[in-house]
């Protein structure tokens, strides 16, 4: 298995924090759903996702990637000309 460096955001590693309270007994899902702000069965989904896959099945898989919504460089580069006149 290769080990690599996983950059995480706050909420992420939040996240992680209380999912392993959860596996390790000191927190409940309802508790946990609570904390983060979710619903209970967003919470078990979770939690199989990081029993199985390890913390880095809790980062968000679009991460790194080009945004759909994403302006054409050309049209980007038009309207910066035109404001700049």
């Amino acid at each position: 298995m290769a080990v690599g460096l996983i950059i995480m955001s706050e909420r992420e590693l939040n996240r992680i924090e209380v999912l392993s309270q959860v596996t390790r007994g000191t927190m409940t899902a309802v508790t946990a759903a609570n904390v983060l702000g979710l619903g209970r069965r967003q919470v078990h989904r979770l939690l199989k996702n990081f029993q199985s896959e390890g913390p880095g099945a809790i980062r968000h898989k679009a991460r790194g990637r080009r945004s759909n919504n994403r302006i054409d460089p050309a049209i980007r580069d038009f309207a910066v000309l035109l404001v700049r006149e």
